[in-house]
């Protein structure tokens, strides 16, 4: 069964809307969004969703150390980075954290989600 309920974090209200909307048009189901890494973190072990988008600049934690946190989980979710920065600036700290990949937010898509989910 594929990857469907997803847990949308980042600090800017309209891209969390933009991406329900767009990932609920694909079918995902948009359990929650979370605007900093504490509460992504704890809306993570309340919720237990399949995948996290996750932005990768968050004003407290930055979603590397978010999804360090969100892997210690007891049912860890599947972790997308995304950030409007090119994967360039982020290589090395994308390989190094436990997320599942990288979609910059410009080629966000149901689809790409759930192939980087793998």
């Amino acid at each position: 069964m594929p990857l469907t309920r997803v847990l949308v974090v980042d600090d800017h209200e309209g891209f969390r809307s933009a991406a329900r909307a767009l990932l609920e048009s694909d079918g995902l189901c948009v359990v929650a969004e979370a605007a900093d890494g504490a509460r992504a973190v704890a809306a993570a072990a309340r919720l237990m969703p399949d995948l996290v988008l996750l932005d990768v600049h968050l004003p407290d934690l930055d979603g590397f150390a978010v999804s360090e946190r969100m892997a210690a989980l007891p049912n860890p979710p599947v972790i997308v980075l995304t950030s409007s920065r090119p994967i360039t600036d982020l290589r090395r700290r994308v390989a190094a954290c436990p997320a599942a990949g990288f979609v910059p937010k410009h080629l966000l898509s149901g689809a790409v989600l759930l192939e980087l989910a793998g």
